[in-house]
Formats: structure tokens, C-alpha cells, sequence
């Protein structure tokens, strides 16, 4: 078989890179890891040169690619069946698709508010009462997520083991943290399991150690 390559930008600033990498990391699937920084406004010519969308991240098996980050973890998990990416159940598999599928394609307040950025102080945000509301709408959304299905699994993660859900909103951990969103102690338990994970503190101390500042990525 031939080997995977993951191109991802970089670990400070790119969420949807950080979701696939987690989850093929987690599940221990074997890939080459390429960083193209960003440039100062946030993209790279480069990446034109490796993904069909000019965006990372993006997998290469062989000739094939894969991009977007969900269609990776999705490619990931049938080339690897037995690494049981999403989890065992098929009903927990189908809410598993359904709350990533939700975390994809929504959540704008959030990302345009509180970008990812593992290096940030941790400090709050002084927002527009729109841009608020909006905000606190998704924060509510997502946190009542985290709590009812760790309640009904039992935790520490999403569906007890992390599965590709857990992957799916592993940047949103960091925004909750950077920005001071939330309190909730259930929430902030489902937090401090993902931030033990090994995946999630080997990604940390890398972001940590860059140097590159990307001011459109910076709140």
C-alpha cells in the first residue's frame, strides 16, 4: 500500500488541518505529515500546487486526493476499518456524522469571532451585541452537544473512545479555552479530556513552537 501524505498548514491557526491530523493520529494511522505555512493573509500559492480547492488540508494516497477535512477522516476510516475511526455502534455512528456534518457546515458566529490559536492568552473578547448573540448561540449549541452525549456515553469523549466526532470539534476546544466561552463544568471536563489526549498535546507543543504570526488569523 502506498503511503499517505497529509498536507496541513499551519498548527497555530488551522483548524480544519488540526481535524483530520487528531483523528488519524488518535486511531495511530501511519502518514507523512507536509507544513506550507500561511502567508501573511492566510493562504499559500503553494497549496495550489497540492490540493484542487488551493486550500489545505489534503491527502495524497499515491495519485488519489482526498480533501476537505471530513472526507479525509471518511477516507481514513475505510482504508482502516479496524482502527474504528467512527464508533462501533450504528446508531452512534449515525449522530457521530450528524453533529460533524452540524460542526462543518455552521457554527459562522463562532469561527468569524474566535479564530483558532493555540498560542493566545486566554482572555475574552469585546464584541457588537449582534456578534455576541450569534456567539452565545453557537457556544450553547455546541455545549449542549458535548453534554448530553458524554452524559449518555459516559465519557471522557463524545462516544466514550475518541472517534472522528471528537476530531471534528477539537478546534473548538481551543476557542472555548482562548477566548473564556464557557464554565459549564461538564463542558470544561470534556475539555480537559480532549486537552490530555496524546494526539492533542503533541499538535499543541508544535503550534507552540512556531513562529510564524499570521495577522488574519490573529482576533
Amino acid at each position: 500500500m502506498s503511503e499517505l501524505t497529509l498536507y496541513i498548514g499551519n498548527k497555530n491557526y488551522s483548524s480544519w488541518s488540526f481535524r483530520p491530523w487528531i483523528a488519524l493520529t488518535a486511531a495511530g494511522v501511519a502518514f507523512k505529515e507536509v507544513l506550507i505555512p500561511f502567508n501573511e493573509d492566510g493562504g499559500n500559492p503553494k497549496f495550489r500546487e497540492i490540493s484542487p480547492t488551493g486550500r489545505v488540508p489534503c491527502l495524497h494516497h499515491g495519485e488519489f486526493r482526498s480533501w476537505e477535512s471530513l472526507a479525509i477522516i471518511e477516507y481514513a476510516a475505510e482504508l482502516f476499518p479496524e482502527k474504528a475511526i467512527w464508533p462501533k455502534a450504528m446508531q452512534d455512528r449515525a449522530v457521530a456524522r450528524s453533529v460533524s456534518m452540524e460542526m462543518l457546515s455552521g457554527f459562522c458566529s463562532l469561527r468569524n469571532a474566535c479564530p483558532m490559536n493555540i498560542r493566545r492568552p486566554k482572555a475574552k473578547l469585546v464584541l457588537a451585541d449582534d456578534v455576541r448573540a450569534g456567539l452565545d448561540a453557537d457556544v450553547a449549541r455546541i455545549s449542549s452537544i458535548w453534554t448530553e452525549l458524554t452524559a449518555k456515553s459516559g465519557g471522557p469523549f463524545l462516544f466514550g473512545e475518541f472517534s472522528a466526532a471528537d476530531a471534528m470539534f477539537a478546534p473548538v476546544v481551543n476557542r472555548f479555552e482562548a477566548y473564556e466561552l464557557v464554565s459549564d463544568p461538564a463542558v470544561l471536563a470534556y475539555m480537559a479530556a480532549m486537552k490530555a489526549h496524546p494526539a492533542w498535546k503533541a499538535w499543541e507543543a508544535a503550534a507552540l513552537a512556531e513562529r510564524w504570526v499570521v495577522p488574519a488569523d490573529e482576533a
